[in-house]
């Protein structure tokens, strides 16, 4: 198959990091996203963090090279996190969030990817430009993902903020599903410049979205050719070569250590046939 495949979070939905890493190991993928931390959850899987553990910083770090994996996708950074006061607000500039890229380039991490969180067009761009200069700082590239939820809904306005931000190290973060929910075609996909395709995110679903995005997007994610989504095309229309991150729904019948690798089988099996 051209296409590694990666297992992204929320496929392995809280488990710890350095499971995450040698699951995904274990199981031939070649890369993986990550955050920095997760609080405890239904999964039933403890709390942990990068940000408050060196320890658990250095495991990492070894399961990843034991392992011959990277963190494709720095994940859980955004650009809206605060609550509005008055007249103005205490929005998080992206230097606040420069302790947390320092982490990640400790990691090795290829990219880091941020989300806009619904800002106003113009300071979601200036915004973006900034974040993607401090990775370039840090020897890392940026993504930026779009969605409909969020201010920049489609390919074609990512394409206008990667112009905005300008120079190399900047791509677009292509989720299978939002790109589809968003009016995407495969031939858009054919038409690019390679270097514009950053993380691609992989999942199957409905032809016909049903609820809000943001409920879509986390809970009705399906296995690769369990829905209706026309992923072969997408697939075949990337470069030849990019990493796909496995990004699905955890079924409550996945919970746990043991259920998520059994799950997983089921999922890298029935992926690499879909695409063979």
């Amino acid at each position: 198959m051209p296409h590694p495949l990666g297992i992204d979070m929320r496929t392995v939905a809280g488990m710890g990091p350095v499971e995450h890493v040698r699951l995904a190991a274990e199981l031939g993928c070649k890369a993986v996203s990550m955050s920095l931390e997760q609080a405890p959850g239904p999964q039933g899987y403890p709390a942990w963090s990068l940000r408050k553990d060196a320890g658990l910083r250095r495991e990492v770090k070894a399961a990843l090279a034991d392992a011959a994996i990277r963190i494709g996708l720095g994940e859980g950074i955004g650009a809206d996190i605060g609550v509005s006061i008055g007249e103005g607000d205490n929005l998080r500039a992206p230097e606040d969030h420069a302790a947390d890229m320092d982490i990640f380039a400790e990691l090795g991490t290829r990219r880091i990817g941020v989300r806009d969180g619904g800002l106003e067009r113009d300071r979601a761009f200036d915004t973006m430009a900034r974040f993607a200069e401090m990775a370039r700082e840090r020897n890392m590239d940026f993504g930026f993902e779009f969605s409909p939820g969020m201010t920049v809904r489609n390919l074609r306005g990512a394409l206008d903020l990667v112009r905005h931000i300008g120079g190399d190290r900047v791509s677009v973060t292509v989720d299978a599903l939002h790109f589809f929910r968003s009016g995407g075609a495969a031939r858009e996909l054919a038409e690019l410049d390679a270097a514009l395709i950053g993380h691609v995110r992989l999942c199957d679903a409905a032809l016909n979205g049903t609820g809000a995005p943001s409920s879509e997007a986390r809970d009705s994610r399906l296995i690769p050719g369990e829905g209706e989504l026309p992923l072969r095309e997408f697939v075949d229309a990337l470069p030849r070569g990019k990493t796909l991150g496995l990004d699905l729904s955890l079924p409550q019948a996945a919970l746990g250590v043991e259920a998520a690798r059994d799950y997983l089988v089921e999922v890298v099996t029935r992926t690499r046939a879909l695409l063979a």
